[in-house]
């Protein structure tokens, strides 16, 4: 094996990792990969990859492109937005329950894979017989759940920068609502879903450092001593390193944690 480069197929989506082989690759080379999905085109986004951060077997840069491969994808997008034109009117007329989100072309244009979400399965098998008969070439329809939707399709999330999933997430992890609990997050579905409509991926990878910090921190409900003050801890300002306490005369107040000096049971 060669050299390993991270690759990019969009300029906003996640890196896959290739085996460059013997060819001199730099970063914003536009390359020719094999993919799962037949060879297509990408860009070289990393070219210093930790070895760590490998899995192997990795799938193999067939060569730098060129401007042919350039004009050639480029051709294929007006495709593509033809083919979802297409498949979505014939959906609509067969009354078939399938939202098509995605349509994509291997870059030699001899297949079309077809994304969608639905509920349950679906009989698909006339609209491929329509889709064969209009484009000529190997149809896929692939049913994808809604956060692989997400990810496929990006956006921007709540905090302003690009949806994780859509970025450099590798996996879906189990997100629980414990998790928001975990992190004193409001419980309210609008405030801790992603625009999947599920719990937010950065709930879970964030949730080691929540707990991480919270263990030097007492526990709620643990009375606290500080040189001035003595008081109830209520509430744990994570982000800040900070405890609320509520005093022997009623009244809430932050302090630092450094500044406890005791603890009463």
């Amino acid at each position: 094996m060669g050299v390993t480069v991270g690759v990019k197929f969009k300029a906003e989506g996640k890196t896959y990792f290739f085996d460059g082989g013997e060819l001199e690759l730099k970063k914003g080379d536009k390359v020719i990969v094999e993919t799962e999905e037949g060879v297509s085109i990408g860009m070289i986004s990393r070219t210093s990859i930790p070895h760590e951060e490998i899995t192997m077997p990795l799938k193999k840069v067939v060569r730098i492109a060129i401007e042919e491969d350039i004009k050639l994808k480029d051709s294929n997008i007006e495709k593509e937005v033809y083919a979802k034109k297409f498949c979505i009117e014939k959906i609509q007329e067969a009354g078939l329950k399938m939202n098509l989100f995605y349509v994509e072309s291997a870059l030699d244009g001899t297949k079309l894979t077809f994304y969608f979400t639905a509920e349950g399965r679906i009989d698909f098998r006339n609209l491929v017989k329509q889709l064969v008969k209009e484009f000529r070439v190997r149809i896929e329809m692939r049913q994808v759940g809604i956060r692989n939707k997400a990810r496929m399709c990006g956006g921007i999330g709540r905090c302003g920068r690009t949806i994780c999933c859509s970025s450099y997430i590798d996996k879906f992890d189990p997100v629980s609502i414990k998790m928001a609990k975990e992190q004193g997050l409001s419980l309210n579905p609008t405030k801790i879903s992603g625009l999947c409509g599920r719990l937010m991926c950065c709930l879970n990878f964030e949730n080691y450092t929540y707990q991480n910090i919270k263990e030097n921190m007492p526990k709620i409900g643990t009375t606290i001593i500080t040189e001035k003050l003595k008081g109830v801890v209520i509430r744990h300002n994570v982000v800040s390193n900070r405890i609320c306490i509520k005093t022997e005369d009623d009244k809430e107040i932050e302090i630092e944690i450094d500044d406890i000096i005791g603890e009463e049971e």
